[in-house]
């Protein structure tokens, strides 16, 4: 199926981005008054083919989504503020921000480069900064239609019960960079679909934004605060891919007579060149505290060997990880193809696995 949401959006919200005054929709937007529309994507996914305004069916007519705001250069978007993904394209909303340590290695540092022997794995000694980030809903019109993501972004814990294989996931929860947020404001008491949406937040005319947070989204967020927390992220680039890691702590299980600790990590791939490029190989390795280090090799991510390219520049997935230890720390490379068939390595940022320090209650899920 085209992902047409994800390539108008894309395309629409580039050109606004640069300032440009010319959508692709062939008229004039001022940034104060640029209204949204989802038409041609509505009808695109209906027909499973790339349309234009030129080749619209007939008697379809301009879905209005919203208006745009301007981008905040400072401070935090506050909750239920709507957006659309910079990036990824889907619609969106703010349920809360959360303060994470972004650890950057393409930006210097004032501290000599050093080699993590341990880890064999050159790369810049750097000192993570503040940086916001935002759990949000996601629209579950637009999910099917990311051709970006492997798979629709959730937020997974392990089952609160004795099956220790038992894994569940809270399915349209993403985690969102501040500079991907493009903020938006509607009419609609309900511009959002998901099954959260109400539950989390109610419509108040009078407020900016209209969307409060219920007592439920407030105490479901203090009691799973420990699961959802977003602290450390990682990213750097190579030959103009960069890499973006995130991990999360899911909690420990116990498994013939051991602990098994396991982690959750989202990575985003971004091509920043104009280069057309394919991954086509992973190859990890993992260190337990245990002692133990794990080579893990293998084609592609998930399942797939995305493309990027300058019309979909990024892809993003999600994985798991277990480990008989309370912590340890990965690192790896990514291997692509050029169009011309050579190939080049890409560095995997290393990144810490560490459990939380006080074991919490696990997570009580969607028991309201």
């Amino acid at each position: 199926m085209a992902a047409c949401v994800a390539r108008r959006c894309l395309s629409f919200l580039g050109r606004y981005r640069r300032g440009a005054v010319q959508s692709s929709l062939g008229f004039e937007l001022r940034p104060a008054e640029t209204v949204l529309s989802r038409s041609v994507c509505v009808c695109c996914l209906q027909q499973k083919r790339t349309l234009t305004s030129r080749n619209r069916p007939e008697g379809k007519v301009l879905e209005p989504v919203g208006v745009f705001e301007v981008p905040k250069q400072q401070g935090k978007y506050e909750t239920g503020q709507l957006f659309l993904h910079s990036v990824f394209g889907y619609r969106g909303i703010v349920l809360f921000p959360w303060q994470a340590r972004l650890y950057d290695r393409d930006v210097a540092s004032p501290v000599s480069e050093k080699v993590d022997t341990s880890a064999a794995h050159g790369s810049k000694e750097v000192k993570g900064k503040t940086h916001t980030y935002y759990q949000v809903l996601i629209d579950a019109r637009d999910c099917p239609h990311i051709s970006q993501r492997s798979q629709t972004e959730a937020v997974t814990f392990l089952a609160n019960h004795d099956d220790s294989r038992a894994l569940y996931a809270i399915p349209g929860l993403d985690y969102v960079s501040h500079e991907d947020i493009l903020p938006y404001n509607s009419t609609d008491q309900v511009p959002i679909q998901h099954e959260l949406f109400e539950r989390f937040l109610s419509f108040d005319q009078t407020k900016v934004p209209p969307f409060l947070a219920r007592e439920t989204l407030r105490a479901w967020q203090e009691k799973n605060h420990p699961w959802l927390e977003l602290s450390d992220v990682h990213r750097e680039t190579t030959e103009n891919i960069r890499v973006t890691v995130i991990p999360f702590y899911m909690g420990m299980r116990e498994a013939q007579n051991s602990h098994v600790y396991w982690w959750r990590y989202c990575i985003r791939l971004e091509n920043l060149g104009v280069e057309v490029v394919q991954l086509r190989e992973r190859h990890w390795r993992i260190f337990s505290l245990s002692g133990t280090l794990e080579t893990v090799r293998g084609r592609g991510v998930v399942g797939r060997e995305p493309v990027l390219s300058k019309e979909q520049p990024a892809f993003q997935y999600s994985s798991h990880v277990s480990l008989q230890a309370s912590s340890g720390h990965m690192w790896g490379t990514f291997r692509f193809e050029r169009p011309d068939g050579s190939h080049f390595d890409v560095r995997i940022p290393p990144f810490s696995l560490e459990s939380n320090k006080d074991e919490k209650t696990p997570p009580s899920g969607l028991h309201w």
